[in-house]
């Protein structure tokens, strides 16, 4: 049985290009207290491959990060 993750907050990032994607997930994460949940959108290729690295360097967890059926992915961010 898998839990689900319930989003406080959603940013939609896909078709942003780098580093915009990422600078939108830090505006979103940075409206949240600690212990909230961001769920973010991002494209495949570079988006899912350098923001989860930036958001876990900056102390956040990932809680998860799975891909959708049209190909973009969903992640789950808790605000350190």
């Amino acid at each position: 049985m898998t839990e689900t993750i319930k989003a406080d907050a959603r940013k939609d990032c896909r078709g942003v290009s780098c580093p915009m994607n990422m600078v939108y997930t830090k505006v979103g994460l940075s409206k949240l207290t600690a212990g909230d949940i961001l769920e973010v959108l991002l494209d495949d290729g570079p988006p899912i491959n350098n923001v989860p690295g930036s958001v876990q360097r900056e102390g956040h967890e990932i809680l998860s990060k799975h891909q959708l059926e049209d190909g973009s992915w969903q992640l789950m961010i808790r605000k350190a």
